[in-house]
C-alpha cells in the first residue's frame, strides 16, 4: 500500500481490504531523513509508526535526503518496488482519485516491475467520497495548506462536515488538487484510533504546516518541519 498517512491513502486501503482481491501486507511510505517526517504531510515518523501498529501491518519506510532532487526519489523508488517484488509482492495500491498525470506516472514507472498498481478509488465522485469517509467514522487532521489554494487557517482542522461546509467554491472536497493534506487517526480501516493532537501550526517552504503530535507529547522540536 503507497501509503502517504492521510486520508485517501486510508480509504483506499479500507476498500481494497473490503473488495477481498488482494491481500494488504505492508505499508510503503517515503520519509524525509532530515527531519523524520514523511514527506508532505510532515507528519512525525512516530506517528506513522503508530498507524502501522493500529492498521496491522509492516512498515516499509523509503529514506529520502533533503533536499530531495526527483532523480533521488525515482532512485529510492525503484529499489523500495525491487525489493517488494523479491518478496512476493504482485500489486501496489494508490489513493489516487482523479489526477490523470499522476496515475499516468505511476503505472510508467511501475512498468516492467512485475508490479500492477491498483486504483480502488480512481474516478469517485470526491464530494460524496469525502461524506462517506466522514460518516464511516474516518477521523483526520489537515497537516499541510497550500496558502495559494486554501486559506491559511483551515490548518490543523479536523477533517470532518463542518469542513466541508466551509471550504469555498473550486476547492475539492478531498484536496485531490494539493490544497491540503491529512493526517488519518481514526476509521474503520484502524484496529483502534491512535491519539493525537494538533501542536505548532507555522508558514514554511510557501506551505502551511500543522504538527500533530502523540497524545501526552508537549513542546516544540525546532527541527520539526
Amino acid at each position: 500500500m503507497s501509503w502517504s498517512t492521510g486520508k485517501d491513502s486510508a480509504w483506499a486501503l479500507h476498500k481494497t481490504r473490503l473488495e477481498g482481491r488482494v491481500e494488504v501486507t505492508a505499508l510503503l511510505t517515503t520519509v524525509n531523513q532530515a527531519f523524520s517526517r514523511v514527506a508532505m504531510h510532515a507528519v512525525r515518523e512516530e506517528l506513522l509508526e503508530a498507524q502501522a501498529e493500529a492498521l496491522g501491518l509492516a512498515l516499509v519506510k523509503v529514506p529520502l535526503p533533503w533536499p530531495c532532487p526527483n532523480a533521488a526519489y525515482e532512485q529510492a523508488m525503484e529499489q523500495a518496488l525491487a525489493q517488494a517484488r523479491s518478496a512476493g509482492v504482485s500489486y501496489v495500491v494508490f489513493g489516487d482519485l482523479f489526477l490523470e498525470d499522476i496515475r499516468k506516472y505511476r503505472e510508467e514507472k511501475m512498468a516492467g516491475t512485475g508490479l500492477t498498481p491498483l486504483f480502488p478509488i480512481w474516478g469517485l465522485d470526491t464530494a460524496q467520497l469525502a461524506r462517506e469517509m466522514i460518516g464511516a467514522g474516518l477521523k483526520a487532521y489537515l497537516t499541510c495548506v497550500d496558502p495559494r489554494k486554501l486559506d491559511r487557517s483551515f490548518a490543523g482542522r479536523s477533517f470532518d462536515t463542518h469542513l466541508l461546509a466551509a471550504l469555498p467554491e473550486g476547492v475539492d472536497p478531498c484536496g485531490e488538487n494539493g490544497e491540503f493534506h491529512t493526517f488519518a487517526f481514526a476509521g474503520p480501516m484502524f484496529r483502534r484510533a491512535i491519539p493525537a493532537r494538533v501542536g505548532h501550526i507555522e508558514e514554511r517552504d510557501g506551505f502551511v504546516f500543522a504538527d500533530v503530535l502523540a497524545e501526552g507529547k508537549s513542546g516544540r522540536n525546532p527541527q520539526a518541519f
